[in-house]
Order: structure tokens, then sequence, then C-alpha cells
């Protein structure tokens, strides 16, 4: 296949008049085949979703391979082309079951060839502290166990890629580096700890704040906590949700100078209420109620997101950020954060040929290729 008279995104060239070409499933030098004519169109990578719940009336917490099915095309056909979706705080049965149906919704992988490619598993909870819970259920908050990890990363076969963790709460010092040890990446997050506390445990191995802004102490001139640590850090890459409610766009576009484009990830952060009317909504055993744009449980609190990651991608580009950095952080570093960079994110030979043509005037998706 090749896809030709298009805008394509190559990284830190931005967009160039460029010619792709598709041999066997992945970016090749050269393709004969199946023409696609990109004109009026940008070419960017599928994008890369490191950090959501579900969509559709279905969640990742449902435990059933048909939930993550459904999730999956809806992702797809959003311009998502690889998922990461994360986990609630739950009781270990549930957590088990959760971890067991993406395993075998990967393992069934040939059967969904309209879903997005499952990627990994982000769990979010349950080593999180109780004062920075958000939208999890307290009831189910435990300390960080190494036992309960190993035993969720050989129900999923591997696929826990990436895990929260506030490292205030003990044991959280001596589990980072051995989650680290066990190839899962630790986030900070859902923790009410300061700076030094952060740094100690960046130290250790972590390398990623969950939403960041979201569920932890502000950045503060003489109290800079999980932001200024992540940011003196240097290795450490920084979710971010850009729907527009849950971070103010000059925080956003802050956060994009302090830590460099290279450093933040986009989220969409969506729970099962993403592309469905207003109502009430489950997230995690909560109840979540949905009007327009906003979900909040009946305190007050956002309870996530009912966004998906491309209309993230809009949503930047409409506070100014351009489309070059927005595509950034939607696809090369949400992939690189994860350690699935050299399978997808990109446009590279090689690579999974995942990509989206997007409506030069719109940003409208005009065709998603998987």
């Amino acid at each position: 296949m090749i896809i030709r008279n298009g805008l394509i995104f190559r990284g830190k060239e931005g967009f160039v008049e460029d010619t792709l070409y598709i041999r066997d499933g992945l970016f090749a030098e050269t393709a004969g085949g199946d023409v696609i004519d990109a004109g009026g169109c940008y070419v960017i990578p599928g994008l890369v979703d490191i950090h959501f719940h579900g969509a559709m009336g279905y969640d990742l917490c449902d435990g059933r391979p048909e939930a993550v099915a459904a999730i999956a095309e809806y992702e797809l056909a959003n311009g998502v082309t690889s998922i990461c979706p994360a986990t609630m705080t739950l009781d270990k049965d549930r957590l088990t079951r959760i971890c067991q149906s993406a395993a075998q919704y990967r393992a069934d992988a040939a059967d969904h060839p309209a879903g997005a490619r499952l990627m990994g598993i982000h769990l979010e909870g349950p080593f999180i502290a109780p004062e920075k819970k958000g939208a999890q259920n307290p009831a189910y908050i435990v300390p960080p166990s190494v036992e309960l990890l190993d035993m969720l990363l050989d129900e999923s076969r591997g696929l826990v890629k990436l895990i929260t963790v506030a490292p205030e709460i003990v044991p959280a010092m001596s589990f980072i580096p051995e989650a680290v040890r066990r190839g899962v990446h630790v986030s900070i997050g859902h923790t009410a700890c300061d700076y030094d506390t952060a740094s100690r445990a960046i130290e250790l191995g972590a390398d990623h704040l969950t939403h960041t802004c979201n569920a932890m102490p502000p950045l503060s001139h003489r109290a800079p906590g999980p932001v200024g640590a992540g940011y003196v850090a240097e290795n450490v890459m920084a979710e971010v949700i850009c729907d527009g409610i849950h971070v103010h766009p000059a925080m956003v576009k802050g956060l994009l100078r302090l830590y460099g484009e290279d450093r933040v990830i986009f989220i969409s952060d969506s729970m099962r209420a993403a592309g469905m009317p207003d109502g009430n909504y489950d997230l995690g055993g909560l109840n979540v109620h949905v009007s327009g744009p906003r979900a909040k449980l009946a305190d007050g609190t956002i309870a996530g997101s009912v966004s998906n990651l491309m209309q993230c991608v809009r949503q930047a580009v409409s506070m100014g950020i351009s489309l070059e950095t927005a595509v950034t952080c939607a696809t090369i570093n949400p992939a690189r954060s994860i350690g699935i960079h050299n399978q997808v994110g990109s446009l590279d030979i090689g690579k999974y040929a995942d990509c989206v043509l997007l409506d030069q005037t719109t940003l409208e998706i005009r065709q998603v290729l998987r």
C-alpha cells in the first residue's frame, strides 16, 4: 500500500510532503499495491492512550473480554490505535478478573481487527493515598505489595506496563525498585507527598506522573511537590488530561515549557460515559453524573473525562498549542513512556503501519489505518 500527497508527520521535522509505504502491516522503504490519495490531509501516527478507563458504556473494570473489545473499537474509530487502559482501586479478586479478561482479549486479538491494539494495562490503584483518592473508592486502598503485583503480572500475562503509586505510603520505597526490576514503569500519583519524598521515589526508579496537577499537591514556590520533583529529575514524563476541564490551558502550556514537549503525555482519562449521552454512570463502584463535557461525583469531585484522545489533541490546538506538539504528546511520548516505542508511536520504517488521515482544515478524521 502507498499513501501519497499528504503532509506526513516526521517528529522533530514536523509535517513534510512525503510518501508512506506499507508492506505486510509495517511501514516499509517501498511497497506496491493500493494507493491512498491523502491530498488535503495530515498523516499522523495512530494515537496512543496510556490512561483511560472506558467508553461506550463499557469499562476495563467490567472484567470481560467483550468490554475490552467494545472499548477498543471505539478508540480505533477515533484514531487511537494503541491502548493501555487503566484499572481503578478495587479488591484483589476484581483486579484479577480484569487482568485475566485483558489477557484473554489480547490472546484473541486476531478476532478483533476493528479494535485498537491492547499494548498494556495501567494499574491506577490500589496503592494510593486516601486523602488524594479523587474518584477512587477508599474502601479498597491497600499498601504497595510486590506479591499482589506479581500475581497481577502473572494473571495479565505480562500486560501490566504502568502502576500508579503514592510514594509516601509504606512500603512504597521498597516496592518501587522491585516494580522497576520487573519491567513495570512506576508513576507517582494520587499522592499527598512532598518534593523530597517524590524525589526519593524518582531516585529509586519512578519515571512518570499520573494526571499531573490532579490528585497531587500543587506546584508552589516553597513546596514544589511532585510536579517540581519530576521537572528537576529530567527523566520523568508527565501525563496531562488535555480535555480543557481538568487542567487550565495556561497550565497545560506551562507544563510543556517546564518539562519540554518530549516529556509531556496527553491522556484522555475517559470513563464509560465517553461516546454516550448525559446521565448517571458507574466508575469503580462510585456513581458519576455526566452533564455535557463534565463527569462528577455527588460531592463535586471530577471523575474522569468523557473526551477521547483525539478530542484532546484538537483541544490542545484550540489552546494555541501547535499540532506538531499535540501529536508528539499523543503518540511518540506515551509510546516511549511505557516502552512500546519500538512498535508504535511514529511512522518509522519497521513499526506497525498505524496511522490517521486528518483533514487539514478541520482536523476531523478522514481515515484510520491499523
